[in-house]
């Protein structure tokens, strides 16, 4: 009895651990088509605010989400795990399932009201070629998957992309390692207070204040309600158009 009542603690424990971490065991239905061809050379750029998907860690391990995983971009930077199911003709047999990260959107088509994948209210990926044939033969153009949020495992710190003017700082926030996708940023110059940034789009988030010529600290809190700050990430003599790492990510 001892036993059982030990065991029964542990995995109970095992559970809240897990839901508390914003990752989700259980297994949901979708489907899956894909972009771009077997020569690799497209990259999924647009509506999470990344750039360059192999500089900045990416590479082909991506997908684009439907309206209804999207959340307005907040679920950028997010992974997956995914497999190919209920197919025996297209699915691959014994494919190992496939850990994407979230890095565009899929629009919607309401010119047309059938086979449209990501319309509302379906869930949806569109994997990159490499992603796609890896579970499933191409030909199949759209197969039954299922999916399930997983931790991200990156390289390196939390990385703050700077753009802007003056007047206009616009920070893309990525390589976020465990939760992957980001709910709130605060920044804080070397003379100025904690200041709340406003959602732009995908990953990047603005404010309009002037900090040129302050160090920039960040407060970034990911979506499993974990919180990190990064403090004096960018020097007083950051630019526009750089990148600047952290020492420190994300973990479990």
């Amino acid at each position: 009895m001892a036993q059982s009542l030990a065991l029964l603690f542990f995995f109970m424990m095992l559970f809240i651990q897990t839901m508390a971490g914003g990752i989700h065991p259980k297994w949901y239905d979708a489907r899956a088509t894909f972009y771009g061809d077997a020569a690799g050379a497209e990259t999924m750029q647009g509506a999470c605010g990344y750039g360059d998907l192999f500089k900045q860690g990416y590479g082909l391990a991506t997908t684009a989400l439907s309206t209804a995983l999207f959340n307005n971009g907040l679920t950028c930077g997010a992974c997956f795990q995914i497999m190919c199911v209920n197919d025996p003709q297209w699915c691959i047999k014994g494919a190992t399932p496939i850990t994407v990260t979230a890095t565009n959107f899929c629009p919607p088509n309401y010119s047309k009201t059938t086979d449209i994948w990501c319309n509302p209210p379906q869930k949806h990926f569109d994997l990159s070629y490499k992603m796609f044939t890896s579970i499933a033969y191409y030909k199949a153009g759209v197969i039954p998957v299922k999916y399930r949020r997983v931790p991200c495992v990156k390289n390196g710190g939390v990385r703050f992309e700077l753009k802007g003017n003056p007047y206009f700082l616009l920070v893309l926030v990525y390589n976020v390692a465990n939760a992957g996708d980001v709910s709130h940023v605060s920044i804080r110059g070397s003379k100025t207070a904690l200041l709340t940034m406003s959602h732009n789009s995908g990953q990047t988030w603005h404010i309009n204040q002037n900090l040129v010529g302050q160090s920039l600290s960040f407060l970034v809190t990911t979506s499993d309600g974990k919180s990190l700050h990064f403090n004096s990430v960018a020097p007083s003599n950051w630019q526009f158009g750089q990148t600047y790492e952290s020492k420190q990510n994300f973990k479990k």
